[in-house]
Formats: C-alpha cells, structure tokens, sequence
C-alpha cells in the first residue's frame, strides 16, 4: 500500500494536490512543446513571405549581374516583386 487510512476517510499517501498539480503542469508543458515544434516546422517550409521575396530580388540580381538577363527585363520584374 501507498498510504495509510485514516479514521476520517482521507487515504494518505501518493503526492496528493501537488501530483495532480506536476501532472497538469507536465501536460501543459508537452502540449506547448508540440505547438512549437509545429510551428518551427511549419515556419522552415514556406520561409515567411518577405524573407521569400527578398530571396527572389537576390537571385534577380544575380541573374542581373550575370547577363542572363538585360535592364528593362530586370526593372520590369523588380517591380513586379516589390
């Protein structure tokens, strides 16, 4: 046995209010973990859209500076991004 009867009807033994207060706590910790970990998942797929444009006017600008395309193509789509 965990405990020892009382004549009052309280069993004694176990942790008591602060068991179910850790159990409430652990559990409110692993669903605030999950969250989380949802949301640094989901967060390094899609990148956040300005982050997204700003890659897209870097890679612009390389394809720019490497000659792939002229200025009025590059201008053309710059506005398009911004």
């Amino acid at each position: 046995m965990m405990g020892y009867y009382f004549g009052d009807g309280f069993y004694g033994g176990g942790m008591g209010f602060l068991g179910g207060f850790m159990m409430i706590i652990f559990w409110v910790a692993i669903f605030f973990l999950i969250v989380w970990a949802v949301k640094e998942v989901s967060g390094k797929n899609n990148g956040g859209s300005s982050s997204g444009s700003k890659k897209a006017l870097d890679i612009l600008k390389e394809r720019y500076a490497k000659g792939e395309i002229d200025k009025a193509e590059f201008e053309a789509r710059r506005k398009d991004l911004e």
